[in-house]
């Protein structure tokens, strides 16, 4: 059950890293355009709302309304079982919960890597490899976004706890069949002793 709640927040917080810094470190490159108003306002809506909202929204719009189109499944665990009592994987449900789990870490890294990389840009080293006509992108990926990534790092690091917490609230709303959801089952039941046992 703890494992299943650790890839959750795994796939939550890459996603989260991957789609946080590129989008940071295009709002830092087209600072001031609308692009770069459009990524920071969407990351402030994100930072706003609450992980178990954005749940509830996503399961209703992607796994309800829109089902027929994206395949996806209201609710659903990483395992279930077949109509041969098998248990089987089933990778498609942790999209929507691990979409709605990494939100907020998803806001809050896009702004920490859009202020890096501005603060890094205006550097320097920055400009003399650019007066030395060094390809753009290059400047960006190779010197600019390396130096940008330390606060990144610290950040994620401390979102992972973060999103363990958070997803109680997630494995709930999605049935996702982890800690959180025998967590708070348990809570329901008044089984203390499962309870004490996963908060442990």
């Amino acid at each position: 059950l703890l494992g299943l709640s650790i890839i959750l927040s795994l796939v939550a917080m890459t996603l989260a890293t991957i789609l946080g810094v590129f989008l940071g470190m295009l709002a830092a490159i087209k600072q001031f355009s609308w692009l770069d108003n459009s990524i920071v306002v969407s990351s402030i809506l994100g930072v706003s709302q609450p992980s178990y909202f954005t749940g509830i929204i996503l399961a209703l719009i992607f796994g309800y309304w829109l089902k027929d189109y994206t395949g996806l499944n209201y609710t659903g665990s990483l395992y279930e079982m077949n109509d041969l009592g098998e248990e089987t994987l089933n990778l498609k449900n942790l999209i929507l919960p691990a979409i709605a789990l990494g939100i907020r870490p998803l806001a809050v890294i896009v702004q920490l890597a859009r202020s890096s990389m501005v603060e890094v840009l205006s550097q320097d080293y920055i400009r003399t490899a650019y007066a030395k006509g060094l390809n753009p992108w290059g400047v960006v990926i190779k010197h600019a976004l390396r130096n940008a990534l330390n606060p990144v790092v610290t950040a994620v690091s401390g979102w992972l706890a973060g999103t363990l917490a958070g997803a109680y609230f997630i494995e709930i709303i999605f049935d996702y069949k982890g800690l959180g959801f025998v967590t708070i089952n348990a809570l329901s039941n008044l089984d203390f002793p499962v309870a004490m046992g996963a908060v442990l």
